[in-house]
């Protein structure tokens, strides 16, 4: 490419950029996904400028000939993207020119690619969160399915990964439903701060020329426009909250991810995943290895970096527009491609999900499970809550020392640690009486469950 070939900005230079810096500072080959968006933007910036008399009719009539034709090309993967041309700008913007001509060169007049690339990303991130979104709720769909079997399936809670307190296994699904959920109305709320248009900030300080922002605006269902010139085309905190809604996203599929990889493991044995989610071992003929889950597990920390990248990225940058900021894009692209392929196979992967519940409850029934619901029943029977706990734990190093469950020791041995023990203490002890005890909202008794269960599939049909 010689310098007269690059009529965009070569006229001030007296010699042609190096072969290896093109290649360096071109961002064509990441950032032509946004194609579909600047071929919008630009059809509505346009139709403003028509609206304005800064162009004539013929010209937005050869416009949008030419950018139907180029859209046709590029869906049908018949477009040649050019190095040279930098980016997906000047590649359309090359393109449209010849094919219809000076209305080409008239296109980008009251613009900058500053402005430009920050609208094509807005709208690029508005249509990926609205996907995003529905993905988030078929994968809340799916646990909401998954736990309407299980709310009389009795587990053991952990904490420290140590036996805690019975739970049901629906009551530790509508957990994750309930992380979703803020995740959704994050993303969401996001949403509102990505959709504001840059397009007529130019470069850095507007343009002279009469144009209208808020027709644009409307034209691209925008809620607003960016109201200060320099911020328009100069921050990325938009995406890089998105980043940060992903991560946490991310974060507890990873969370859920351990715990289905410990599940399965025959230690606990508490589910199966379908096999189709699952490899094999190149040496082991056994195995069954969860490498969905592993992967999710591994990914979190890849969209946890993009979010230090775009943070990083953003730290040290001057007012307004610099080259740095073409280095946001691989990072919010590969953001919204893990979390799409992840939310995608997951809410498949909860579907095919088998469930043991005999394991689960043999586990329940290991590590004194229900010795809360025994100092509980003391503090009932006017015992202060302090002096149950000690007689409960004095109770379970007995039961320890005879290898056997609180419920499997003898009314008189249960005595010895407080005579306000009566025989009513073993419905007390059972894993159904300890769940149905725990009746009151975002409680684990079957009943809350159900209530809880209803509430979601409420919650998710009046989004629709």
């Amino acid at each position: 490419m010689t310098m007269q070939d690059n009529k965009t900005w070569s006229g001030r230079f007296a010699e042609p950029v190096a072969e290896l810096v093109k290649r360096y500072t071109a961002s064509v080959e990441f950032d032509k996904r946004l194609a579909p968006f600047d071929i919008q933007a630009s059809l509505a910036h346009a139709q403003m400028l028509e609206a304005c008399g800064i162009i004539t009719m013929q010209d937005l009539i050869d416009i949008r000939r030419g950018m139907t034709q180029i859209e046709h090309e590029i869906f049908n993967d018949k477009f040649a993207w050019s190095f040279d041309l930098e980016d997906v700008h000047l590649n359309i913007e090359k393109r449209l020119t010849t094919l219809v001509g000076d209305a080409g060169k008239r296109l980008h007049t009251g613009r900058s690619r500053n402005d430009q690339v920050a609208t094509d990303v807005r709208l690029y991130l508005r249509h990926a969160i609205d996907e995003l979104h529905e993905l988030m709720r078929s994968l809340q769909s799916a646990i909401i399915d998954l736990a309407i079997q299980h709310t009389h399936t009795i587990m053991p809670g952990y904490t420290h990964l140590q036996v805690a307190q019975p739970v049901s296994f629906a009551h530790h699904l509508m957990a994750y439903f309930e992380m979703l959920k803020r995740d959704a109305d994050r993303i969401i709320d996001c949403r509102k701060r990505v959709n504001r248009l840059p397009l007529g900030a130019a470069a850095l300080a507007g343009t002279s020329y009469p144009i209208k922002r808020e027709m644009v605006a409307e034209l691209l269902g925008f809620d607003g426009v960016c109201e200060n010139s320099l911020d328009a085309v100069s921050d990325r905190d938009f995406a890089i909250e998105f980043i940060a809604c992903a991560a946490l996203t991310m974060t507890h599929l990873s969370r859920l991810s351990e715990e289905l990889i410990l599940w399965m493991n025959p230690r606990f044995g508490f589910i199966d995943i379908a096999d189709r989610f699952c490899t094999g071992s190149s040496i082991m003929p056994q195995k069954k290895n969860p490498d969905v889950p592993e992967l999710v597990r591994g990914k979190t920390g890849r969209v946890n970096g993009n979010l230090v990248t775009l943070l990083t990225l953003m730290k040290g940058q001057p007012l307004a527009y610099n080259k740095d900021n073409q280095e946001d894009k691989e990072p919010l692209f590969d953001t919204v491609d893990t979390l799409t392929n992840t939310l995608r196979i997951y809410a498949d992967m909860v579907g095919g999900i088998t469930v043991k519940p005999a394991a689960m409850r043999d586990a329940a029934l290991q590590g004194y499970a229900t010795a809360t619901d025994l100092a509980d029943y003391l503090v009932k029977k006017g015992l202060p809550f302090r002096d149950a706990h000690e007689a409960v734990a004095l109770a379970v190093r007995f039961a320890e020392q005879r290898n056997c469950d609180l419920s499997e020791l003898k009314l008189e041995e249960l005595q010895q640690f407080s005579s306000l023990i009566a025989d009513d203490i073993y419905s007390v002890l059972t894993l159904e009486g300890s769940l149905a005890s725990r009746n009151h909202i975002g409680g684990t008794a079957p009943q809350q469950v159900e209530t809880a269960i209803a509430q979601a599939r409420k919650h998710l049909a009046g989004q629709n």
